[in-house]
C-alpha cells in the first residue's frame, strides 16, 4: 500500500482548518447543542441504548459534540481525534458545560502507547475510517480498548458512495479501491463554500474489509443495517424526503448511504461466532 509518511499531519492540517468553520456552521447547531440538543441520531442511540454510567472510547471525536452528548446520558467519556484545534475545542466545550468527558489529541494508532485501560463501549461514527490506511491495526485497537463483553458501535457511510465523483455523477472509484486518494479539498461538507483548499489524504473501505477485520479481533456481530438515507446533509447535493433524512436526487431509495453495527467482544472461555 502507497502511504505517505506525512498523511497524519496533511490531515492533521486540513482538520484543524475544517475545526474553525465547523463552529460557526448551521451545520452542526452549535447554538441548540448548548442548550441541551443532542448531536446524536436515531441510527446510533438504537445501538447504543441505556449507558448511563458506561464507560465510553469515542474514536475521531472531531471536536466533540457526540462526545458530550454521550456524557449528557450518563456515560463516562473518552474522546481521541487527531486535530489539536478540534481537541481543545473539545476540551472547552466540557468545561463550559460542565460535563466530565476527558479528550485525547492522538492519531489512533498511537493511542495504545498513551492510554492504558478498557471500556465498556467504544464508539465511533460517519467519516471516520477514510482516514485510515489499514483497519488491521484499527479493529485490533478496538478490540484491545474493549472489556471482556463490551460493545463496538459504529454508524458509517456507506463505501458505495464513495464510488462516485464528488458530484455523483459518474462512477470514479472501484468499490474495492485500495489505492490512496490525494485530492485538494475545497471548501468542506458543513459549508461548501467555506474558504478552505487544503490537500487531503484518504481511502476507501469495503464491506468485506470491514467485517473482516473486526471479526479477526474476537468480535462477535450483533447486528448489522444499511440505510438508503444519510442523517446529514453533508453532499453538494441532497434532498430531504422527510425531516432528518437525506437522499440523493436520482438515486431516491436505490442507493446504500449509512451502515450501522453492533459487536461483542466476547467473554473468557466463550465460542466466538
Amino acid at each position: 500500500m502507497n502511504t505517505p509518511g506525512n498523511y497524519i499531519e496533511v490531515n492533521r492540517a486540513l482538520w484543524n482548518a475544517r475545526t474553525k468553520t465547523h463552529l460557526a456552521t448551521p451545520f452542526y447547531k452549535m447554538d441548540e447543542f448548548l442548550a441541551g440538543e443532542s448531536s446524536l441520531n436515531s441510527i446510533e442511540l438504537d445501538l447504543l441504548g441505556d449507558i448511563k454510567g458506561k464507560s465510553i472510547l469515542h474514536l475521531q471525536c472531531h471536536f466533540g459534540q457526540d462526545s458530550l452528548s454521550l456524557a449528557r446520558m450518563g456515560a463516562v467519556v473518552t474522546g481521541v481525534d487527531l486535530s489539536d484545534e478540534a481537541i481543545n475545542t473539545a476540551t472547552a466545550l466540557n468545561s463550559r458545560l460542565g460535563l466530565n468527558a476527558e479528550f485525547i489529541c492522538a492519531n489512533i494508532y498511537d493511542l495504545p502507547q498513551i492510554l492504558n485501560r478498557q471500556f465498556d463501549i467504544v464508539f465511533t461514527s460517519y467519516g471516520t475510517i477514510c482516514w485510515l490506511p489499514d483497519l488491521t491495526p484499527w479493529a485490533a485497537i478496538i478490540a484491545q480498548y474493549l472489556a471482556p463483553g463490551g460493545s463496538f458501535i459504529f454508524a458509517e457511510f456507506h463505501p458505495a458512495l464513495w464510488m462516485f465523483d464528488n458530484h455523483f455523477k459518474y462512477v470514479q472509484y472501484s468499490y474495492f479501491n485500495r489505492q490512496m486518494i490525494e485530492e485538494i479539498e475545497s471548501g468542506t461538507y458543513a459549508d461548501q463554500s467555506a474558504d478552505i483548499n487544503l490537500s487531503s489524504v484518504n481511502w476507501n473501505h469495503d464491506l468485506g474489509e470491514v467485517l473482516q477485520s473486526l471479526l479477526k479481533q474476537s468480535l462477535s456481530l450483533i447486528s448489522f443495517e444499511e440505510f438508503d438515507y444519510s442523517p446529514y446533509p453533508c453532499f453538494p447535493e441532497t434532498v430531504q424526503p422527510m425531516p432528518g433524512k437525506y437522499q440523493l436526487p436520482g438515486y431516491e431509495d436505490k442507493l446504500p448511504m449509512v451502515f450501522a453495527l453492533k459487536m461483542r467482544k466476547t467473554l473468557s472461555g466463550e465460542t466466538h461466532v
